[in-house]
Formats: C-alpha cells, sequence, structure tokens
C-alpha cells in the first residue's frame, strides 16, 4: 500500500463517504472554511498539493478555486484524535469564502443579534462571473 492509501485507511469516513475537513490558514491559524472530503478528495488533496473537496450540492468533486481563482495550498493535513475530522492547514491564495470574504465565518453572535464582523474584498460577480 502507498503512503496516500495508508492516509486514507486512518480516515474513518462516514456512512455516506464523507469526513468533515475544516481549513486553516496555516501561518495566522485563522478558520478559513468548513467542507466536506470524500476518499478522491483527499487522495487529490494529497497527491497534488491543492485542496479538493467533496461538493454535495452539486455531487462531484472539486477542486477549490477552479472557479474564482482562489486557490488553497496545502502545507499540512491532520486527523483528529477520532479519526472522522481532517484539519487542513493551507496557504490561501485570495479569499476563501464565495461572498468574497477572506473566510466563511465573517458574522459574530454579540447580545443579542448577528453581527457582520468582516466585508467582501471581492465581489462575488467577480469571483463568479455569467448568469446567476
Amino acid at each position: 500500500m502507498d503512503a496516500i492509501e495508508d492516509a486514507l485507511a486512518a480516515i474513518k469516513f462516514g456512512s455516506d463517504g464523507l469526513v468533515a475537513a475544516v481549513a486553516q490558514q496555516h501561518d495566522t491559524g485563522e478558520i478559513l472554511m468548513v467542507a466536506w472530503m470524500n476518499r478522491d478528495a483527499v487522495r487529490a488533496t494529497l497527491s497534488e498539493g491543492q485542496a479538493y473537496y467533496w461538493s454535495r450540492s452539486r455531487g462531484r468533486l472539486w477542486r477549490k478555486g477552479e472557479t474564482s481563482g482562489q486557490f488553497q495550498l496545502l502545507r499540512e493535513l491532520r486527523l483528529d484524535c477520532d479519526g472522522d475530522a481532517v484539519l487542513l492547514l493551507v496557504d490561501q491564495q485570495g479569499v476563501a469564502c464565495h461572498t468574497g470574504r477572506r473566510s466563511c465565518f465573517f458574522r459574530s453572535w454579540r447580545r443579542d443579534h448577528w453581527t457582520i464582523t468582516a466585508e467582501p474584498q471581492i465581489s462575488p460577480k467577480t469571483l463568479y462571473p455569467g448568469p446567476h
């Protein structure tokens, strides 16, 4: 068995074949996004050095940034103690969120309501041109 197959064997994928994946900026610790990975996504990520995920809405594998140009270069893949979640330490190229923000976590509960804590750095129309 090769090294990538060894890595896959340690991950406990759910009954749907997916594992939760958290993307974190490798040098600042900023949490960028949460997504899902299947075996093919983990395999592609480890072999190519760029983050791949499984899109539940599209029902297909996708490379982060394939449409927007906002890629995630893998620095390290970590596995949690139970083996049922992965952490991708990445070098985020541009913004991570489809809303044009650096992170998908831009809302904070403050007192009794959600507060927007970060404005878009780039328009979603620029990230995803064409009809919506």
